[in-house]
């Protein structure tokens, strides 16, 4: 039986992966997708940890001057507020009341899902 080199194995091991690369291959928990955002898969999850609280439509007439976000309707009526409201800009209140501003990736999921019109998906 031929024995094969030490060096040849390390070398084709090696250079199988040459081409890739640690941000390819592991991408870490700063990318953020914001291709083909959907409603349901999305926007619902973001509104439900960071705006339910108040704008639930059970807690909404107390705590939110009647603002509801639980329903598609409602959260596609009022998107460009939304916008206003989380990125913090001048004449929208700041969004979440009394909270840390959403993420910086949660935004721009949201802005992406506006900006392709809204779509109920």
């Amino acid at each position: 039986m031929k024995k094969i080199p030490l060096f040849f194995i390390l070398w084709v091991g090696a250079s199988g992966c040459i081409w890739d690369n640690e941000e390819t291959l592991f991408p870490g928990p700063d990318v953020c997708d914001t291709l083909d955002v959907s409603y349901a898969m999305d926007v619902v999850p973001i509104m439900a940890n960071n705006c339910y609280t108040c704008h639930s439509n059970a807690n909404a007439p107390e705590f939110a001057f009647g603002i509801t976000l639980e329903d598609y309707t409602d959260v596609k009526a009022s998107s460009s507020a939304i916008i206003g409201a989380i990125r913090h800009s001048d004449g929208f209140p700041a969004m979440p009341r009394g909270a840390d501003p959403l993420d910086t990736c949660s935004i721009s999921r949201i802005e992406a899902w506006v900006s392709a019109g809204s779509p109920d998906n």
